[in-house]
């Protein structure tokens, strides 16, 4: 995917993180996933008409779409307060999808950060069905999962890429352990909540998930 689709991602998904945190305020977010949705619509666009339209190309372009779209039904459904339902089932499906991308980075490509990064984002997107569609209350953990990502899958290896040294291969192997805490950041923060959430309801079995 572009490295400057993957910047701007990183600032929605921060202000996303921090809407869900109760930092930041909702409608003032959601006019910004609009914009960089509208973005991110126009740029693979462009990639795709000035491509050669091989499969691969055409594989790389189309994922940009997943994030442009998601950042429109997001921002709409913020700035008209709609329900979220279907944003949910939009989210769930883009969810398998990235799945796939995630097993082809490693069957084809043999890029562990790349199917890494795939995975995290699959989950996050897997959230979102759980909080719109199946109404789960866990829109903190989400934030929590949001914040993180927007910093290591997206913000920071795209400061790399611009700086010139994300191909080298030192930083392609500090960056695997670096998912790979994040991964374990996000289950033990996963136990802590339903924990926490256990407590508070004097000792009743929580489905936080």
């Amino acid at each position: 995917m572009s490295f400057v689709g993957l910047f701007l991602s990183g600032a929605v998904l921060f202000l996303n993180s921090l809407m869900l945190l109760g930092k930041a305020e909702a409608k003032s977010v959601g006019i910004f996933n609009i914009f960089v949705g509208i973005l991110q619509m126009i740029i693979p666009f462009y990639l795709i008409v000035h491509s050669n339209q091989g499969n691969w190309e055409l594989y790389n372009n189309a994922a940009i779409f997943l994030f442009g779209l998601t950042y429109l039904y997001v921002g709409v459904t913020l700035l008209k307060d709609l329900d979220g339902n279907g944003l949910g089932w939009f989210c769930l499906w883009v969810a398998i999808v990235a799945v796939v991308y995630t097993f082809t980075s490693i069957i084809h490509f043999h890029d562990v950060v790349n199917a890494l990064t795939w995975g995290m984002w699959a989950l996050l997107w897997f959230l979102f069905f759980l909080s719109n569609t199946l109404k789960k209350k866990i829109e903190y953990y989400i934030g929590i999962v949001a914040f993180v990502q927007s910093w290591v899958t997206l913000t920071i290896p795209s400061l790399l890429y611009f700086i010139g040294v994300w191909n080298t291969q030192f930083v392609y192997q500090i960056w695997i352990y670096v998912l790979i805490l994040s991964i374990f950041y996000f289950v033990v923060s996963l136990f802590k909540l339903k924990f926490s959430l256990k407590k508070e309801n004097g000792g009743k079995e929580i489905q936080v998930i």
